[in-house]
Order: C-alpha cells, then structure tokens, then sequence
C-alpha cells in the first residue's frame, strides 16, 4: 500500500521544512507512521521512544529491527528514553513505583499521569534537555537548531482515523509551550487496517507489531491476558501480585463493608464483584486475579499453570477473542 499523489502532497504541504519528532509508540500506528514518511520523502529530526522496562519482549525485538530498518534509511536511531528516579527513592520504574505505593497505574482510575511522567516527560527531556537532577543531559541538536532559528519543533503523534484516536486527538490541544503537534495518519485518513497493509507491503508482515503497551497496563483487552498467559506467564503472575498489592495494600479503594467481604476474600471465592463504580482490579471493573481464578489461568497459589496443555488453551481463547483488525491476527493469517 503506497501513499497516493494527493496524500503524498498533503504530507508534504503540512511538514515539508518543518524539524520533526516522531514520538514513537513502536506499535501498528506508529510503525505506519514512519513508512508514511519515507514514502512521502520527509525525515525525522529525531524519534523517540518512552522505555518503561515493562515492555513486552516482542516490543522490544521490534524496537531492533526497526533501528536497522532506519539504518537501511539513513534515518536517525531509535532514541530510547527512561525517567531516572532519584537516588534513595526505592524503584526505578513505573512497576517499582506502584509496588512501593501500593497502588494500581493512574490509569486503572481513569487517570493519564502515569503516562505524563513515564512517556511524555522523558521524550521531552530527550529533545529539550534538562539542566538538572537525575535526567540531567544537553538538549538535543534539533532543539539548539530550532532555537537558533527560531521556529517550533512539530511533534508526530501516531493517531490513526479509528473512532478512540479521533477521539483522543480532538481533545488535544494544536500546540504547547514547546511543540506544535501532528497526525500524519490522520491527515492521510488512515485506519489501523490501512496501517497493518502498509508495513505488511512496505517492510513484509514479519514486521507488523504487536500493540505496545505495558504488560500490567489497565486497558488490556481478556485476548491480551490469554496471550501474556501462554507466551509470558512470569510477566501476567507480576502483573497479578502488583494488583494484590494495591487491593490489599494501604491505599486501596476497596470498602470490606460495601463489599460484604475482603477484596482478597471475593477474589478467591466470588464468581464476580458486586456492582459498584469503584476500582476493583487492573480491569478497572474486574480484578484479572480473579478472570485468573475463575477461567482456570492459575492455580490456588495463584500461579500462571504452564503446562503444555494449559498454554495451548490459554492460545486458543486469545486466537477466539482477539479482533481481526490486531496485528497478530494479521500476521498469523498472512
């Protein structure tokens, strides 16, 4: 799938001569993104990758074979960023941090501060610099060019023309104090199907990612649970005890008398929570520690069952409920 005339012009018209950051997410839309802009002939002043040591692996591989894609380019590497912690903090992580506060992640309440101070902020330390502290560094040369001409930096942002992204874009803002910000997909009217065809035709399915996402990430669909169960059973039983943690822990949520019973209690005995608006798991209306029980993931220690036989059904039920349009499934069909 090649951009057309015109979405090639489009590209051009809002980028050309402009020094671009792509914020780099190493997904479908993200990964779209990049062969979007070598087909229309614009390069990146800098990519950027917010490294939360809680990628899954295959996130991860992607991340190398993509640098030695942009090799064969001569586009600029992957910059890899991480928030440095300060010393005597205790954690060095976003996992760390929400095992050492006993809490779930900002966004099993709703909430996007995780990603602020985990993602955004470290990307924006990568380019701008940071005078001070544990992620003290020089800004970027893109920056200290922009500042010598005095123009603004546009950020690329992968947003897709699926409903939840278009969503999601219209709620932010044009611009900030630092940087403009653009959707190339968007501005190609691209959705997550067109993003899949063009990696596919432009760097072979092999290179079609898995969704990037953190592996206690709250938005997990149950096929990605499944998934984690079969192929990283040691990452799910982290995910399970950081939610035990939290529930059980000094900043829980959970009100034994609403409840009629202890959080750890229903998990253990209960087919379901009772209905309420408060968070009772990483699923926000469902604690995975009990999907887990109650769909036969782990066993009464709560340990993710590794037998041949469970990995295959654990396989099965994510191969059922996943959607057509993921990358998995694309590429296992390919």
């Amino acid at each position: 799938m090649s951009l057309t005339h015109r979405q090639r012009h489009l590209l051009q018209a809002a980028l050309r001569d402009r020094l671009m950051a792509v914020c780099y997410g190493a997904g479908v839309d993200s990964t779209a993104m990049l062969v979007a802009l070598k087909q229309a002939g614009l390069r990146p002043d800098i990519i950027t990758f917010a490294d939360l040591s809680a990628e899954k692996p295959p996130t991860l591989e992607h991340l190398d074979r993509m640098d030695r894609v942009l090799a064969e380019w001569s586009w600029p590497a992957i910059v890899r960023c991480r928030k440095e912690t300060l010393p005597g903090t205790g954690y060095s992580d976003l996992y760390g941090n929400c095992i050492a506060n006993e809490t779930l992640p900002s966004l099993a309440f709703g909430l996007k501060s995780c990603s602020i101070k985990w993602k955004q902020k470290p990307q924006d330390h990568a380019i701008k610099g940071a005078r001070s502290g544990p992620n003290a560094a020089p800004p970027h040369p893109v920056w200290t060019e922009a500042q010598r001409r005095g123009v603004r930096i546009v950020k690329l942002i992968g947003y897709d023309c699926g409903r939840a992204d278009l969503r999601r874009s219209r709620n932010l803002p044009e611009a900030d104090a630092d940087f403009d910000y653009a959707y190339p997909l968007q501005i190609l009217g691209w959705n997550r199907t067109d993003c899949v065809r063009a990696i596919t035709d432009a760097l072979g399915v092999d290179m079609v990612p898995i969704k990037s996402a953190c592996f206690f990430c709250p938005a997990s669909k149950v096929w990605e649970l499944y998934w984690l169960a079969a192929h990283h059973p040691d990452l799910l039983e982290r995910a399970l005890i950081l939610e035990r943690n939290a529930l059980t822990g000094r900043h829980s949520r959970f009100d034994e008398v609403e409840f009629g019973g202890s959080w750890d209690e229903l998990v253990r005995t209960a087919d379901r929570f009772p209905s309420t608006s408060t968070t009772v798991g990483l699923g926000r209306s469902f604690a995975w520690n009990q999907w887990a029980r109650v769909n036969g993931v782990v066993d009464d220690a709560f340990r993710v069952k590794r037998g041949v036989d469970d990995r295959a059904r654990f396989r099965a039920m994510a191969n059922q409920l996943r959607g057509e349009d993921n990358a998995l499934y694309v590429r296992s069909v390919a």
